[in-house]
């Protein structure tokens, strides 16, 4: 039976994408290059209770693409064998778009 990650609270479950290894010109890019780290949001959790009761959402959809910081976040591998990425929705920097 294959498992499936709901994550809670203000967790954010994200797949990392592969950087890329061309630009768009087709110029080979060397493994120590500067890469943006980026990720596609899988999951989200309902949000957080703030003081007063009230659920502060999670500021990202499943779908988005975001930037994701170079340390931080909680490895997960689910029975697919896919690896994801566990992030609270204030540790993600930003989202990216086209």
């Amino acid at each position: 039976m294959a498992k499936r990650l709901i994550p809670l609270l203000d967790r954010v479950l994200v797949e990392k994408l592969a950087p890329p290894t061309k630009t768009v010109g087709g110029v080979l890019l060397p493994e120590t290059a500067s890469k943006m780290s980026e990720g596609r949001v899988v999951a989200v959790g309902p949000g957080r209770r703030s003081l007063n009761g009230d659920v502060i959402p999670v500021s990202v959809k499943a779908g988005d693409t975001v930037l994701l910081p170079d340390f931080g976040g909680t490895n997960v591998k689910l029975d697919s064998g896919s690896e994801f990425a566990l992030y609270r929705d204030d540790e993600l920097l930003g989202v990216l778009t086209s």
